[in-house]
């Protein structure tokens, strides 16, 4: 009999299970309690709740763990864990910790099928989406790291910009959302996570219907011809289908999209682009965020020169559009915007880890 990986469940669905068994419906809402909880490996740990039950549960069901089988630390204080999944493939998650906040990028697929021409992650090609158990469990590795580390275990904010994209494994992501957002467990507020899509237009709404989340758009680009050479998926879903879809997204009062926009050198960082860009975005709430390109061996872009990327900014802020130009955290161990592909692992990594 295959056991059921309790971190695969909603608390609804943990609730027919457990009544499935023949137990109180109480006792998912306990047990939902401890699986979130830093160090919970073992249902022998949840002190509260009969052996017997206890026992009965250890019959039937898993508490699944993600092992880090590798981390690096970056200069800057940004951690990066490869984490090891059952059928022994690694995924990246990124902790970037900041003074009175720590911000997890998750990853949603092991790998990407996208092949974004500036992205490293898509040189893996694609191998699978995750199950919900394993988007959930990069965020109890995450806060077991930091309890670990003798600091609160809290995450703040969740940002879906990891290996994969989102909305292509759009049940499960929104399965492992429903079990983020769950009280009894982690409790995150929706306007703490974010989830970027390089523009999958169909899920768009239905995201936005399902769960009350931020969006971001990995845009890139002002015109089709050059978001066409940056990004495959813009071939089946250009720029006016994408923006039309962001329109129509089901936004809460006081919040806005977040625009995406890597600028590379002599690509898509001149002002005929950005004046491009305003009348693109022209009435759709939203802000900028500019990230300068994260150079690499693998592709040929350049990042441009900051100067450029001032009056690339100045153009857009002089039209009322919250813009910011952000620093990119980890890039000394390939942990920043475009970076995330699993490399370095070697039979030593691989062995006792």
């Amino acid at each position: 009999m295959t056991k059921v990986d309790l971190k695969d469940l909603t608390l609804p669905e943990l609730t027919e299970f457990v009544v499935s068994l023949g137990l109180k419906p109480f006792r998912a809402g306990q047990i939902f309690a401890w699986l979130y909880r830093p160090g919970i490996r073992t249902f022998g740990q949840m002190t509260d709740i009969a052996k017997e039950v206890r026992q009965q549960l250890a019959g039937v069901a898993t508490i699944s763990h993600l092992e880090v089988a590798k981390e690096e630390r970056s200069a800057d204080g940004t951690v990066k864990f490869g984490l090891r999944l059952d059928d022994n493939e690694i995924i990246e998650s990124v902790l970037i910790p900041e003074e009175e906040r720590h911000t997890l990028c998750v990853s949603s697929q092991v790998g990407c099928a996208m092949g974004c021409g500036f992205c490293l992650t898509g040189t893996m090609g694609f191998k699978r989406n995750l199950r919900p158990s394993e988007i959930v469990g990069q965020v109890n590795a995450a806060s077991d790291w930091l309890a670990n580390q003798g600091k609160p275990p809290r995450l703040n904010n969740l940002v879906f910009m990891g290996m994969g994209e989102p909305l292509l494994n759009f049940d499960h992501l929104i399965t492992a959302l429903k079990i983020l957002m769950e009280q009894r467990g982690h409790d995150f507020s929706g306007r703490r996570i974010t989830i970027s899509t390089c523009g999958i237009v169909p899920k768009i709404k239905a995201l936005g219907e399902a769960v009350p989340v931020n969006l971001a758009i990995s845009l890139h680009a002002a015109d089709d011809a050059i978001r066409d050479q940056l990004m495959p998926i813009n071939k089946t879903y250009p720029l006016d289908q994408l923006l039309a879809a962001c329109r129509e997204f089901p936004l809460p009062p006081r919040r806005r999209i977040m625009m995406e926009y890597i600028l590379i050198k002599d690509l898509n960082d001149s002002p005929e682009q950005a004046r491009k860009l305003i009348k693109r975005l022209h009435g759709l709430r939203c802000k900028i965020n500019l990230l300068p390109y994260n150079e690499n061996e693998v592709f040929p872009y350049q990042r441009p020169p900051e100067e450029r990327m001032e009056v690339f900014q100045r153009i857009l802020r002089d039209a009322g559009i919250t813009t910011l130009i952000r620093t990119s955290r980890g890039s000394d161990i390939s942990a920043a915007c475009g970076q995330l592909a699993v490399q370095g692992l070697d039979d030593e990594d691989m062995e006792g880890t």
